[in-house]
Parts: C-alpha cells; structure tokens; sequence
C-alpha cells in the first residue's frame, strides 16, 4: 500500500520528469513591456488559436515540487507533496477514528489532490466515501474589489492554463482506474452550487479558491456540514490574501478557536472540535 500511494504522489505531481518544471507561456507578459509585451501577446494569441504554445525550459527543482511552489507542465496537482502527505494523514486519521463524511474539493485544477483522496479511500478499503470535486471547470473567476484591494496581482481569470473542463478532471480519473459512482463533480461557481449542495456530511474540506469570495462561500456553505473531528485544509492561506482574510474573518465571527497546523509555505489546516 505504502508504495502504491508513494508512486502515485510522484505521478500526480510530475516529481519523475525534470521536464515538468517547464512552463508555458500564458498571461500577463510580465516580463516584457510596450512594443515587445504585444507583439508576445500577438504571438502568443496566434499559436493557441492554432493548437500550439510557448514552453520555456526551466531546471526541475526538486524542493520547489517538495512544496507545490511550482506549477508543473503536465502533472495532475501543482500542490506538491507536502500537501498531498497531509491530505492522507488526514484521511486516515478521519477512518482510524470513525469521523463520517466525505472527502470535498473546492476548487480542484487537473483534479490531481482529488484523485489522490480516492485512491487513499480505497486502499483502506472505505471506497463508499464520496470524493466531491466543485470546481467553475472553467477556469479562475476575476477577482473582486476585495481581492483586488489585499493584492493587485490577484488577477488570473485569463490563464488558460488553470481552466480544465469536468471531462479532463473524469478523465484524469479513468487513468488510474479510479473513476467510479462515488466521485461526484459539481460544476459551477461556488456562489452558485454550494448553497443548494447535495452534500450531506463532510469528513475533510480542502479548499483551493485562492480568492476572498471562493473561500467564504466554501466556509459560509460547508463548514457547518464538517463533522466534528474533521478536517479543514486551506490551501492558499499564507499566500493568497483574499483567502487569508477570508478565513481570518469566517473563524472570528463563528468563534472558531482551532489551532492552525502548518503544511508547507502556502497551506494550513485545522482539526474541527466544536
């Protein structure tokens, strides 16, 4: 089992290719500016409307893997292994100790962290836990004037890179054999689904909308449904803003007085006690 899941981690993240730490040019031409920013911009434009990309070639840095401070080329999750490490601490501490609920991702990419909850599920023989992935499937929404207020450079609406449809994510399933009738999708923005979620009890919520208004519809919606003796894991507390703010808020105005535990440079997560 050990090696099974020890392999997959790797798989998941592109830890086996040095190539993976190649990036592709999307966005913002942050790098150049004037004339030059839009002819790239031109450029860039031209060959995505043809099935074609610019790749930048980049050393493989095994320590920025280590803590998901990278994005990988083709991997399957950017959140490195550190946080993929805690997902299944988590996970077995919540089948150890018989906490009910289901695994829930807000916000899940290429689907990677999910796939890898399924996979940890089934290992321990808890295969009728449900794996729900709610994601827009489209994308990062703009960010509002909150974000944009905590962090200029909050903007990544445009980057086609982090918009993977519902498809890719079932698909990214199928490949490890790990697609079945308890991985549930729930497609949309959060504003719009979690409210009305036919999600009954949550054993861990790991959330991954960067953005203030994600992560308090997350909270606002799901908390509530975590049992005690869950898990909450946020992942982009240290290095998001908006996010931070948001769950500094949600936490103080709900009186929810659980110790945050470091996970890596970006993530926390705390255990529900009450």
């Amino acid at each position: 089992m050990s090696a099974y899941l020890e392999l997959l981690k790797k798989s998941l993240t592109a830890s086996l290719y040095e190539e993976s730490a190649w990036q592709v040019i999307d966005g913002p031409m942050n790098d150049v500016t004037g004339f030059a920013a839009a002819l790239k911009r031109k450029v860039v434009s031209f060959l995505k409307q043809r099935g074609l990309l610019i790749v930048r070639a980049k050393p493989y840095q095994p320590e920025l893997r280590e803590q998901g401070l990278d994005w990988p080329l083709f991997g399957l999750t950017m959140v490195g292994m550190r946080r993929l490490n805690n997902v299944q601490e988590c996970i077995e501490d919540v089948l150890a100790k018989g906490i009910p609920g289901d695994f829930v991702e807000t916000g899940v990419w290429r689907g990677g962290s999910s796939i890898f909850a399924k996979a940890v599920f089934r290992q321990h023989g808890a295969d009728n836990r449900a794996i729900w992935c709610c994601d827009s499937f489209e994308g990062m929404p703009a960010p509002k004037a909150t974000d944009l207020l905590l962090q200029k450079k909050s903007d990544f609406s445009d980057r086609d890179y982090l918009a993977v449809t519902e498809e890719q994510v079932a698909n990214n399933f199928r490949k490890f054999d790990l697609l079945d009738a308890n991985v549930k999708f729930l497609k949309g923005w959060f504003c719009d689904t979690l409210p009305t979620a036919p999600i009954q009890s949550i054993a861990i919520l790991r959330m991954d909308g960067d953005l203030y208004d994600s992560t308090m519809d997350a909270l606002k919606n799901l908390y509530a449904k975590v049992s005690l003796g869950g898990y909450v894991i946020v992942d982009d507390y240290k290095s998001w803003r908006g996010c931070r703010t948001a769950v500094d808020e949600f936490r103080k105005n709900n009186k929810v007085e659980d110790q945050f535990v470091d996970i890596d440079a970006h993530a926390v997560f705390w255990r529900k006690t009450k």
